[in-house]
């Protein structure tokens, strides 16, 4: 009856979907993908039909999930130390050791806490009879958890009445499991997340975590180890010791001395401190010992042995060519099965024995005979479609899915009252991964007709979390955010005051002054040898390779933006997203009246942002950060334009104010890189006093400016300004 009621009224989602997606483009909801060695970011696709499980169903699935989750923590300890696993035959030998995810450089190592996978992502499929099959363990960086939370947030605030209506478990208690599971296994220090860098497909889950667990966020140039110890250096050079690292990236590339030597983006050393046991990773490096393909065979049988308990979950049918009986089985049947590549991720590698033809299943017969030990053979399993919205024709579409649950394991082991539902892009694809182009969707946990809606009364641990998830401290701004957030100030200003300066010339055009926009390129030192208004208007709002155009000073600030999360929050940077998607728009629609209503909009999205991050819990010093760019902008600007010195008073009384917050700490190089620049340039302009009042500025910044290098490890942590500005 609950389920039933709950179906009926999630189809007002449905309605309203495209509220739903314009706010989870607003904030930047996005999942990168690669397509021929290039990165293409983009939004994640989502459809408003939730997966709903009821609350029997999930209990027991909790209950699988849990035994799942210990039996490999608990072979993960078993196999890094005594190894008995192998010795009793339940693992043979051969299976470990040629492993890819096996790393003997952490045998005899075990994590602080005991935990070698605090989180785990166990994904599973329906069957068309309503059982749930496991088909994979991910043990090392599962990503997705932040995706349903995110869209949960907005399901909420759109249709408030349906979450009345229905009991739905609250699944906003993920940043309190994560953050309390990494603080169970911290040693002595400041959480953080590491990310490799902007273009990783998972940053915006980088970033929303770190600013909803209130750990910073932070980028292998950011970490150094000495003596063993782990530490996140602030732009000042300061050192902050690190207890756990929530690490978001491979090990093969997390520490170059110990695993490839090529990798540019991990942490020298880091392996030594963790094998100290100094500092915590998160998750352990060496757990693809137990979510290789491969392995994944010999769980149920983990279970007997480690707990003295039988399976509550299954595995789907498998088979293993490295037995002689299983491989004369997977060669008769290869048209029946699916082939999956062990050393392959992410829905690759992954063959479907009937959609190939003889000869190139000839192939990979001889493949597998060669190469036994590196694939598995799978029964297909028909599991449930389940609809999602057709974006093209608004209709019902009928799409396979699998759920991603999110085990956390601490002091205790939880199950989140949610998931991450993803569904195929194309109807009757059987592979569902985000990385080959799918959706997601909601997965909606129903509480008993007893039950309550949410876990946690106001005032409880869960929302002082989220509170303080947002309180990031100076102590924690590096060199590279440093430089971002006074980028952020100088682009997003460059954004408001060109734009603002070009509305009155555009004007003047409209009223037969066709050359009214020479003087204002002059200004700024943009070319005029335009054939006409048309050809200076393409060039200088929507020319995404001219570095002076708007939409490129709009990309600037975006790009410096995604990377502020943590710091900034969400809700303040969803204006620099609605800035980035209305030049877009408003390019494909450029000369029409509407695209000029657009540049207005992207005004206000400035003014917006800057309204909240004022107003925000942000520390003072860190909107300090901002606000002196954008007002060294603003001065840069209006004397170019050629503002009384009256005029000039207000900006430059604003700077001050701004830079007040900063006495006596360390001054980032950037700051005085852009006041010495300016301070040479206003003599020319005819702005001499406003320059000797700067340089008194400047000299109050000696012996306080960073000189902290920022390493180039090929992220974009930073943007230079074009170089007609510098």
């Amino acid at each position: 009856m609950i389920e039933s009621a709950a179906r009926r009224l999630a189809s007002e989602l449905v309605d309203r979907r495209e509220s739903i997606n314009r706010e989870l483009s607003r904030n930047g909801v996005r999942f990168g993908i690669y397509k021929n060695g290039e990165y293409h970011d983009r939004l994640f696709p989502y459809d408003p039909i939730p997966r709903i499980i009821e609350s029997d169903e999930f209990d027991r699935m909790e209950a699988g999930l849990k035994q799942r989750v210990n039996a490999l923590n608990a072979y993960l300890r078993d196999i890094y130390s005594d190894k008995q696993a192998i010795k009793d035959g339940i693992v043979p030998e051969e299976y470990v050791y040629t492993s890819a995810g096996y790393f003997p450089q952490v045998n005899g190592v075990t994590p602080p806490g005991g935990v070698f996978a605090p989180i785990a992502g166990e994904d599973l499929v329906q069957g068309q009879d309503g059982q749930w099959w496991v088909l994979e363990d991910n043990l090392r960086i599962p990503s997705g958890a932040s995706y349903p939370l995110f869209a949960r947030d907005i399901e909420r605030r759109i249709t408030p009445s349906l979450f009345r209506n229905v009991r739905v478990r609250d699944n906003r208690d993920y940043p309190r499991l994560l953050r309390q599971s990494m603080d169970f296994v911290s040693t002595d220090g400041i959480a953080v997340v590491l990310t490799p860098g902007r273009y990783n497909s998972a940053f915006f889950e980088h970033a929303y975590l770190a600013e909803k667990t209130g750990a910073a966020l932070a980028f292998p140039e950011d970490l150094e180890v000495v003596d063993n110890k782990v530490y996140f250096l602030d732009y000042a050079g300061r050192k902050h010791r690190v207890g756990v690292v929530y690490r978001r990236l491979s090990d093969e590339y997390l520490d170059p001395f110990a695993f490839n030597p090529d990798s540019v983006i991990g942490v020298p050393g880091i392996l030594s401190a963790y094998r100290s046991g100094n500092v915590a990773i998160v998750n352990a490096p060496g757990n693809g010992a137990a979510d290789d393909k491969a392995i994944y065979y010999f769980v149920p049988n983990m279970i007997r042995y480690y707990l003295g308990e039988e399976p509550i979950l299954h595995n789907a049918p498998t088979y293993m060519p490295m037995f002689d009986k299983d491989r004369k089985e997977v060669l008769d049947r290869l048209g029946e099965l699916v082939i999956k590549d062990v050393a392959e991720a992410g829905g690759y590698g992954v063959v479907f024995g009937s959609s190939l033809d003889r000869s190139r299943r000839e192939e990979l017969a001889e493949r597998i005979k060669a190469e036994p030990r590196r694939f598995i053979a799978q029964e297909v399993i028909q599991f449930k479609d389940i609809d999602v919205v057709d974006p093209e024709t608004g209709q019902m579409s009928p799409r396979k899915c699998d759920l991603r649950a999110f085990v956390v394991t601490g002091k205790n082991t939880h199950v989140w009252y949610s998931g991450l539902t993803r569904y195929s892009s194309i109807p009757g694809q059987m592979i569902v991964n985000s990385s080959q182009g799918g959706g997601f969707k909601d997965t909606w946990v129903l509480a008993k007709e007893t039950g309550v809606e949410h876990d946690y009364a106001p005032g409880s641990e869960v929302v002082r979390v989220l509170e303080q998830s947002r309180k990031h401290s100076l102590a924690l701004v590096t060199a590279s955010k440093a430089d971002n957030l006074f980028w952020l100030g100088r682009y997003t200003e460059r954004v408001f005051t060109t734009l603002s300066q070009f509305f009155p010339f555009y004007d003047r055009v409209m009223d037969t002054d066709v050359d009214a926009f020479r003087p204002f390129a002059r200004a700024l030192d943009l070319p005029e040898d335009f054939e006409d208004f048309d050809a200076f208007i393409h060039s200088f709002l929507y020319d995404e390779k001219n570095p002076d155009s708007v939409r490129s000073a709009i990309v600037y600030a975006f790009n410096n933006a995604v990377i502020l999360r943590p710091e900034l929050g969400s809700r303040s940077l969803q204006q620099v997203e609605l800035a980035m998607s209305s030049i877009v728009e408003a390019s494909e629609y450029g000369g029409t009246d509407a695209d000029i209503f657009k540049h207005r909009d992207i005004a206000d999205n400035m003014l917006a942002f800057w309204g909240g991050v004022e107003n925000s819990p942000v520390e003072p010093t860190l909107k300090s950060f901002i606000f002196v760019g954008k007002y060294l902008e603003r001065l840069d600007l209006y004397t170019r334009f050629g503002y009384s010195v009256e005029e000039l008073k207000a900006p430059l009384a604003k700077l001050g104010s701004y830079i007040l917050p900063l006495n006596g700490l360390p001054v980032p190089q950037c700051f005085a890189e852009g006041l010495r620049w300016l301070v040479g340039q206003l003599p020319q302009r005819g702005y001499a006093e406003l320059a000797e009042k700067l340089g008194m500025l400047l000299k109050d910044f000696d012996g306080r400016i960073s000189t902290k290098d920022l390493k180039d490890l090929g992220m974009l942590n930073t943007m230079d300004m074009d170089a007609a500005r510098l």
